[in-house]
């Protein structure tokens, strides 16, 4: 069965600032608003990096819940977030343009993880998953770091780099899992999930 049959009379609602996920989600073929969730992203310290993605997605499925209340029976929530991971250090998004270079000097001629955390929920169910990607970076000269910087301010990216956009081109050898994980949302997995999701209580 199509998702687009399965969900003909449900709507989603995609918790997330991102214009990525937005892209990626539409590609579904589901009926779905935008919504911004503002969490403050509290982490605690004992918490390892790789479960870091899916502990957020879940606070921001908890934050829509309190601020907003119990979705309607039709409706089902996303909520996600994706780190970047480099020797088990997350690189969030750069302040400005030094911590810009620092993070992908960090990543320069290495691989490193990318994770998303996902959460699917409706009026009576919360299903969370995450989805793992690794990446390699040839190393990067300080031309190409700072090219790529000052043309794609990529001050809204975890890592400070964009796959689909110049320095994935040039920079990326290969990767290991999904690509579009790295962009920010695991579509497949999150299709194949809502597949198999029950309609009923």
């Amino acid at each position: 069965m199509l998702l687009t049959q399965k969900y003909r009379n449900h709507r989603f609602i995609l918790a997330s600032k991102s214009p990525r996920r937005n892209d990626l989600f539409a590609e579904l073929g589901l009926s779905f608003s935008q919504i911004s969730i503002d969490t403050e992203e509290m982490v605690p310290m004992s918490l390892p990096a790789m479960e870091t993605a899916r502990y957020l997605a879940i606070q921001k499925t908890e934050t829509y819940t309190s601020k907003i209340g119990k979705l309607q029976p039709d409706t089902l929530l996303i909520t996600a977030d994706t780190v970047v991971i480099d020797e088990n250090q997350i690189l969030g998004k750069p302040k400005n343009k030094t911590e810009a270079q620092q993070y992908l000097k960090a990543l320069s001629g290495k691989s490193h993880f990318v994770v998303s955390g996902v959460c699917v929920s409706d009026r009576y169910k919360t299903y969370h998953f995450d989805d793992v990607t690794k990446v390699f970076f040839k190393t990067l000269s300080d031309d190409e770091i700072n090219y790529y910087i000052d043309k794609y301010q990529p001050f809204d990216k975890a890592g400070a780099y964009g796959i689909q956009e110049w320095i994935g081109y040039v920079g990326i050898t290969k990767i290991e899992g999904s690509y579009f994980n790295v962009m920010g949302l695991p579509v497949q997995k999150l299709a194949q999930i809502l597949l198999d999701w029950n309609l009923e209580k």
